[in-house]
């Protein structure tokens, strides 16, 4: 067993949870009429309401004796002054200085110029492109913008770019490739012109299969549009670490934008790889959303443990996931705009979170993540809330809204937060009935996240906010949030299968059932 679940603090949760067995949310409302505002917190324009949790005031502290006893504040110093706690990789996790104002100091150097330095490109380049001084081949202005990545190289951008739409300009579209299916790539490129078309290719390695495919497929469509290779350089930009095969492919040393390995791909929208977004909504609202996400981590730095909103919702996380058995979390944002939210967050969680071995290579002997999942509602109430109400399964969700529309149309906007209040309030109060099925035992738990508007600041806070989560979470667990061994795998046994697509004998080299399906695809392709 681990230090971790041997612990004084886990052992009196443990006993705790047990003696919350029979508790009702409802009914601590009841025995405390302040119970709201002692469980909830605000910071500038966003209200985080916990109060609807299977948890009292003992649970709360029993919860910040465990984040004591595990040094979470310890372990947030060491990452903001970029000490290497990515321990199988010996990086530093310096996403938040990306967003940050004072120096940083990795390997005896300040990072801050280099920072600094490519957020003042961005805004060149950006501002060029959106005023049409950069063009393309031929000198027409740019209408559109293509990002090829993958992972946080897409989510990210992806996510913001939809999220702050109302801000965007409407002359310049952007659309994000990420899929190595060739039928999401045809489906980009058809409505297109390739002489009013911006490509960004985003990879720190520039070696990413799926997107150094896309960007092939791409450099051949512009190529053959455009009247050859010679021309195309005026379409491309890249964002990685690897100037050489970035000016390889054919993107000129001005049109590369750096990319450093203490930025973690899924940490990665406040870096260069934001760059789609700046050119959507303008560096000026670009440089709001990290001074939102700045907002939140001087909040994590400096507020007390019992006063921490990143704290509270990983401690609520930890105490249902290793207490209840909870197994998934859902994510539900009442804002079209935050479509992508969901995924974002599975990559971020479930990619951090997803380790069954501690730094020091023991194995763990506790549930470490939860399955992510969730969509906007209402859509969401019409699809999987009949599991939220009245299935068998414990699953805590985080409800997410904004209190002004953009843009307001009618009653829209009131009739959708009457249903972000009515669930919350019917998942916890439940409701009984004479018929077996129409009851609803009620005592599901819920965060309340409101923001007051959507705003590049309001978004940049709420990213924040679940970044340091995960982070607490896996200090508590005692894993690395920051690397990613998993995803390499399944990469490493498709390069090796790769080749053997291209002939036409049978395959013999894998298990039963692999060898038998590629069979079956090459004798039916």
């Amino acid at each position: 067993m681990s230090t971790l679940t041997q612990s004084r603090a886990w052992q009196a949760l443990k006993a705790h949870q047990q003696a919350m067995a029979g508790a009702g949310i409802a009914q601590l409302f009841a025995a405390d009429p302040q119970r709201c505002e002692n469980f909830s917190l605000r910071l500038g324009g966003l209200l985080l309401d916990y109060s609807k949790n299977l948890v009292t005031a003992e649970t709360v502290k029993l919860l910040m004796a465990l984040a004591r006893e595990r040094d979470v504040g310890g372990q947030t110093r060491r990452m903001f002054d970029g000490e290497k706690i990515n321990t199988s990789e010996n990086r530093a996790v310096l996403h938040t200085a990306l967003r940050g104002e004072r120096a940083v100091m990795v390997d005896g150097a300040d990072v801050m110029p280099q920072i600094r330095a490519t957020l003042s490109h961005m805004r060149e380049f950006s501002n060029a492109v959106r005023a049409g001084a950069i063009t393309g081949h031929g000198g027409r202005k740019f209408t559109d913008v293509i990002n090829i990545g993958i992972g946080g190289s897409h989510l990210g951008p992806a996510l913001a770019t939809r999220a702050l739409a109302p801000y965007a300009s409407p002359a310049l579209r952007v659309h994000f490739a990420s899929n190595v299916d060739g039928a999401a790539m045809h489906r980009t490129l058809a409505s297109l012109d390739a002489a009013t078309t911006l490509v960004i290719v985003t990879s720190k390695t520039f070696t990413t299969q799926e997107t150094l495919l896309n960007a092939r497929s791409v450099h051949a469509w512009l190529t053959e549009s455009l009247g050859g290779d010679a021309v195309i350089g005026a379409h491309l930009a890249a964002v990685t670490a690897n100037t050489q095969l970035a000016q390889e492919f054919g993107i000129t040393e001005a049109r590369i934008f750096p990319f450093w390995d203490w930025v973690g791909g899924r940490y990665s929208l406040w870096s260069a790889v934001g760059l789609p977004l700046a050119l959507a909504v303008g560096m000026d609202n670009f440089e709001q959303l990290l001074g939102g996400a700045r907002t939140m981590d001087e909040h994590f730095r400096a507020a007390p443990l019992e006063r921490n909103m990143p704290v509270i919702l990983a401690l609520l996380g930890v105490w249902y996931n290793d207490f209840f058995g909870a197994a998934s979390h859902a994510i539900l944002p009442y804002d079209e705009s935050l479509a992508l939210l969901p995924a974002y967050l599975q990559q971020l969680d479930m990619e951090s979170s997803g380790k069954r071995v501690t730094h020091d290579g023991g194995p763990v002997d506790c549930d470490t993540g939860a399955i992510i999942w969730g969509a906007p509602g209402t859509d969401a109430q019409h699809s999987f809330f009949q599991l939220l109400h009245q299935g068998t399964r414990l699953i805590p969700a985080d409800f997410i809204a904004a209190c002004q529309p953009q843009p307001a149309l009618g009653r829209h906007h009131e009739i959708l937060m009457a249903n972000f209040f009515a669930q919350t309030a019917a998942l916890m109060n439940g409701a009984p009935a004479a018929a077996a099925h129409d009851v609803f035992p009620g005592n599901r738990p819920t965060n309340s996240i409101l923001i007051e508007k959507l705003t590049p600041h309001a978004l940049g806070m709420l990213l924040a906010l679940y970044e340091h989560k995960v982070f607490v979470q896996n200090t508590i667990w005692g894993i690395n949030a920051f690397d990613q061994p998993g995803v390499e795998l399944g990469k490493r046994l498709a390069n090796r299968i790769l080749p053997e697509l291209a002939g036409g004998e049978p395959v013999t080299a894998y298990d039963a059932s692999t060898n038998a399906l590629i069979n079956f695809y090459k004798t039916h392709r």
